[in-house]
């Protein structure tokens, strides 16, 4: 797993990097340790905090939140990140099921 995290308009602190680096553990079960995971956070001029997340892999997903604090913007990112995930998987997971019962069918 690979992890790009960028601030602009912000001050870059352990805890956040901690954070970030906790959050982006839960992307694991998708893709088993071969993806990347590219982060960055901003504060625009109305003072809200913004959090991206770009995650490249079997699977691609990119997700963006704001909210007035920047660790509520990054739950916030990585609930969309996770139901993006979680849908594609399920499609696949159909698309797959649907082909064997096909093969399955025809072959009776």
């Amino acid at each position: 797993m690979n992890i790009t995290i960028t601030f602009k308009h912000l001050d870059h602190t352990p805890a956040l990097d901690e954070r970030i680096r906790e959050k982006s553990l839960k992307l694991e079960k998708f893709f088993g340790g071969q993806f990347s995971v590219d982060w960055v956070c901003w504060c625009d001029e109305r003072g809200e905090h913004w959090a991206e997340v770009k995650v490249t892999g079997l699977q691609e997903c990119v997700a963006k939140a704001h909210s007035e604090s920047l660790y509520k913007s990054l739950d916030l990112v990585m609930e969309k990140a996770l139901r993006q995930l979680e849908k594609q998987k399920s499609k696949l997971r159909n698309r797959l099921h649907k082909a064997q019962s096909q093969k399955y069918r025809q072959a009776g």
